[in-house]
């Protein structure tokens, strides 16, 4: 498989883990958008978020328990943060795995979103 990400979760590709369970891999973003910038992967290749089937449940209930917890780990309730996903090439989705960001450390990331 050519995806990148797969790659990541395989670990053929090396990347800066920061979390993992059974279902996903969390790594830093090698082009952040914001101070801290975070991608949650699962490890089953699903494309999109319309690729995602009832039998995934479990995948999409990690993605967003990792984001918790690395949000708790790096002290962004209290300081506030984003998750986003990007579905399909025109929502900006540039690899073809499903992901999710989490930003954070610093105020008001809305402005820096727009690149």
């Amino acid at each position: 498989m050519s995806c990148i990400f797969c790659k990541i979760v395989t670990k053929e590709i090396p990347a800066q883990i920061i979390y993992e369970n059974e279902n996903v891999v969390a790594f830093n973003d090698i082009n952040p958008a914001a101070p801290l910038h975070i991608l949650i992967i699962p490890k089953k290749h699903i494309e999109s978020i319309d690729d995602i089937s009832p039998a995934d449940a479990d995948i999409s209930a990690s993605m967003f328990t990792a984001a918790k917890e690395i949000a708790k780990n790096k002290n962004l309730p209290d300081y506030g943060y984003r998750i986003i996903i990007n579905n399909g090439k025109a929502a900006g989705q540039e690899v073809f795995h499903l992901h999710m960001h989490i930003l954070g450390g610093k105020d008001n990331l809305g402005p820096m979103l727009q690149r």
